[in-house]
């Protein structure tokens, strides 16, 4: 689970709620919450948000709600350190027995790419294939990625915009009912609830899942280039040494530093101790 997405949702609620709730001279007040609510303001709101991406996205993107949000809160954990270590041993087993040795060792993988990558090698692909292939891959895996995270940046966009027509419509209501004093209180509300209902929508929720969406993409589109990377040295004969070198140098820096998954120490880190 990750526990910076949950703590995040939860410090965001909190933080609204306190905002909502204190009064500096009567605490807690909890009948503000009453003033937050408005079932016309969350129809214009999110209904509009709902129809907007209806008519922007296919039905499969909605689909696909269920499965971005384990995505989100229960990642898969890609750990370059040990793709790499799966691509040197791989690399040792064909330096010493041949590409074909490796078809056995490659039953006990667990990663798809990795296995049918490798296969395109056993089973004596041209070189230029097999890159092309590789290639066209991450590049469709990169598309699909953000075709998914469009979904929701858009939808960040239409909450806001929708706040802004609900708001309109308050004002319009309440011009339209100057002289009926019982007619404003409902077109203020309606004014200036949407606005806050589309900031939220936008805010702490559809914009923090497709920005964590891309996090997650990275992670994977990483470990895909070090194994499109190291199948294509495998095949070229290039030494283990040579590769675990090579492959290294794709992680990024801030990663090695931290220490992180698939994280050589810096240098300067070495000479510091």
């Amino acid at each position: 689970m990750d526990i910076m997405s949950i703590l995040g949702l939860v410090v965001v609620i909190g933080t609204i709620l306190f905002g909502i709730l204190f009064d500096s001279e009567a605490g807690f007040v909890f009948d503000n919450l009453g003033n937050f609510f408005d079932p016309a303001s969350i129809a214009v709101v999110l209904g509009g948000v709902i129809a907007a991406l209806m008519i922007s996205f296919p039905l499969k993107n909605f689909t696909k709600i269920g499965k971005h949000l384990k995505i989100v809160l229960f990642p898969t954990k890609y750990n370059p350190k040990e793709y790499i270590a799966q691509i040197v041993d791989l690399a040792k087993e064909a330096r010493i027995n041949g590409l074909l040795s490796l078809e056995s060792k490659l039953e006990e993988t667990k990663d798809p790419f990795l296995k049918n990558s490798m296969m395109l090698v056993v089973d004596a692909v041209e070189p230029e294939k097999v890159k092309q292939l590789l290639e066209k891959e991450l590049d469709y895996l990169d598309e699909r990625h953000a075709q998914d995270r469009a979904f929701y940046d858009k939808a960040a966009a239409y909450g806001p915009a929708f706040g802004m027509i609900g708001t309109l419509m308050g004002l319009i209501n309440l011009m339209k009912k100057l002289s009926d004093p019982d007619a404003i209180p409902p077109a203020m509300a309606l004014a200036l609830v949407t606005t806050f209902y589309g900031s939220i929508l936008a805010n702490c929720i559809f914009t923090p899942i497709s920005n964590k969406l891309k996090i997650r993409h990275e992670e994977e589109y990483l470990c895909k280039l070090i194994v499109a990377e190291g199948v294509e040295s495998i095949q070229a004969g290039d030494n283990p040494t040579f590769i675990e070198e090579k492959l290294t140098q794709l992680i990024p820096g801030y990663l090695m530093k931290k220490g992180l998954p698939g994280g050589k120490k810096s240098e300067g880190e070495d000479a510091g101790k």
